[in-house]
């Protein structure tokens, strides 16, 4: 079974080591910042939603349905994303995103009911949703220049950038609104965009040579092909399930359940993405040492031991352990899965593999959000555990799905 880091869409040049010219250098910096980017303005969000929760008067399943906006609108731009990339090339997308994203940070704060915040975080996903194809179709291209299994390197800004901009926002959570913390937000945005920006504009992505590459029509996947984005898909929304569940209920359940100061409760996902950020810095080396599969199992089965013990645990410290060892856990999953699908077939890959995976995000915040009324948050989170078990059984299946593409 082939390794990540004996990916078939390596450039030649001879194997091993990091080859990379100088300009391969700057763009792997300028991408992990806009990772970063990515996740610190997600983050960012995130941490005011009890507070955006309270200015709104949403109840549990409200703000459920509300939160779905941001999925809905992200898996809407996705597939369009995709033809954006192949079309004017990843890196000025990229750059776009970035600038759309930063600046619908600020709009969920100015929202006084459900409806009105549902209808702007449908904009904000939109934004987001084309961020993430663009940067990840950025990344796998650079991925097969470097020769190198790197994508989890990437993923691990994004996690240090979730993990900074939770953090900075528990810490201002008492001092300012949740409309001035996001304003700001969009003014780092910016500013970080048209500093790393330049670099994406000035250099073209290498050239990968993608099974859709190899192809007569190399927009269409083949019908093999097909069936294995469709695995990793369904993989990657194993995993984004668990992230979005995170991301929009931990706060929330720390502080309702378990009764944490606000500080306390925005740590949760801070912890998670402190985990996360850790797993993928190692991601490389794993997959190295232990190979796609291994990865994959190993990681399923330890998120899915973690949010047991997160969603469950009766105090605010072990809780949190949980969700640390959920991080750990999931960390390489979505990573591994995105990059194996635009491996086998570019932007479009990507984009197939991305809106699968982030259909859970789509299932998450509304379902949560009615099981939590129906019987309780943490009964509710449990089934983050579930998909993270699932993950792992899928991830063991698709040792056969890799050796036949």
């Amino acid at each position: 079974m082939p390794q990540l880091n004996k990916l078939r869409t390596a450039l030649p040049g001879g194997p091993g080591g990091d080859t990379a010219p100088p300009s391969s250098a700057r763009l792997r910096t300028a991408l992990t910042v806009f990772f970063a980017l990515d996740g610190f303005l997600f983050a960012g969000w995130v941490v005011r939603i009890p507070a955006i929760k309270h200015q709104t008067g949403a109840s549990a399943s409200t703000l459920g349905l509300a939160l779905l906006g941001v999925s809905a609108g992200a898996v809407i731009t996705m597939m369009l994303a995709g033809g954006l990339c192949r079309r004017f090339g990843s890196h000025p997308v990229t750059v776009v995103c970035g600038v759309l994203l930063s600046l619908a940070i600020a709009l969920p704060a100015q929202t006084h009911s459900a409806l009105a915040l549902g209808s702007v975080l449908l904009v904000f996903g939109a934004a987001y949703g084309a961020m993430n194809v663009a940067i990840n179709s950025a990344a796998v291209d650079l991925v097969a220049g470097l020769r190198r299994p790197v994508m989890p390197s990437f993923h691990a800004a994004f996690s240090l950038g979730g993990m900074l901009g939770a953090g900075l926002g528990g810490l201002v959570a008492g001092g300012l609104s949740p409309a001035t913390h996001l304003f700001i937000l969009t003014g780092v945005g910016l500013l970080v965009t048209a500093a790393a920006g330049p670099t994406l504009l000035r250099h073209r992505a290498p050239r990968t040579v993608s099974v859709a590459d190899r192809t007569e029509e190399p927009r269409r996947m083949t019908g093999r092909a097909r069936k294995v984005v469709l695995l990793f898909g369904v993989i990657a929304l194993c995993t984004a399930y668990g992230e979005g569940a995170l991301a929009d209920w931990s706060a929330l359940h720390l502080e309702q359940d378990l009764h944490a100061r606000p500080g306390i409760a925005a740590a949760g996902y801070s912890l998670f993405a402190l985990a996360m950020t850790a797993g993928r810095l190692t991601g490389t080396t794993l997959l190295e040492r232990l190979g796609q599969t291994r990865t994959l199992v190993a990681g399923g089965a330890t998120g899915a031991a973690g949010m047991l013990l997160g969603s469950l645990a009766p105090t605010t410290w072990l809780a949190l352990l949980g969700f640390a060892v959920a991080g750990l856990g999931l960390a390489n999953i979505f990573p591994v899965a995105v990059g194996r699908a635009g491996e086998l077939a570019g932007p479009s890959g990507v984009a197939a593999a991305s809106t699968i995976g982030y259909g859970g995000m789509l299932l998450g915040p509304p379902a949560i959000g009615f099981l939590a009324d129906w019987f309780s948050l943490p009964v509710a989170l449990t089934t983050v555990a579930l998909l993270a078990g699932a993950a792992s059984v899928l991830g063991h299946a698709a040792r056969h799905a890799v050796a036949r593409a």
